[in-house]
Order: structure tokens, then C-alpha cells, then sequence
């Protein structure tokens, strides 16, 4: 069962998890997700990425001042040739 991140991952550990669940989740019905290959995935990661200062207000919470993006931009570079 794939877990919704709701701010509740606060350690690398509860992100690896959070991760394996994703792929999981793809292997077993990827089919079903509306953005079922790398390049529909990367452009909408992108475009939620965009606007998730509305997804907060949407959902009554606040977007992390602090969030390390710079980790984010350089994990996904990694994964682009990380065996």
C-alpha cells in the first residue's frame, strides 16, 4: 500500500520508504497512474513542484520555508546514473 507523504517524513529513512513504496506501487499497477512514463512523470514532479505552495493552502498547511531543495535537485541528478 503506497503512504501519502503529509508531512510526516522527517527523516532520510521515512523518505527511502516513502520512495521504495512509489516504486512498488508502479510495478504493480503502474498502468494505472496517469503519468505512467519518465517523461509525463518528470513534467508533472515539475509542474507540482510549481504549485505546491497551493497544494499547502489547499490543505490548510504551510510550506516548508526551510525545505532542502538543493537535496531534492541532487538526488534526482543522482538517479540519472546511479547504479
Amino acid at each position: 500500500m503506497l503512504h501519502t507523504p503529509d508531512g510526516e517524513i522527517l527523516t532520510r529513512t521515512e523518505l527511502v520508504a516513502f520512495i521504495s513504496d512509489l516504486h512498488q506501487d508502479y510495478l504493480q499497477r503502474g498502468d494505472d497512474w496517469e503519468n505512467h512514463n519518465l517523461d509525463r512523470f518528470l513534467e508533472a514532479l515539475a509542474a507540482s513542484v510549481d504549485s505546491s505552495d497551493a497544494w499547502h493552502q489547499n490543505f490548510g498547511k504551510e510550506l516548508p520555508a526551510n525545505g532542502d531543495w538543493a537535496f531534492f535537485a541532487r538526488a534526482l541528478r543522482a538517479a540519472t546514473a546511479y547504479e
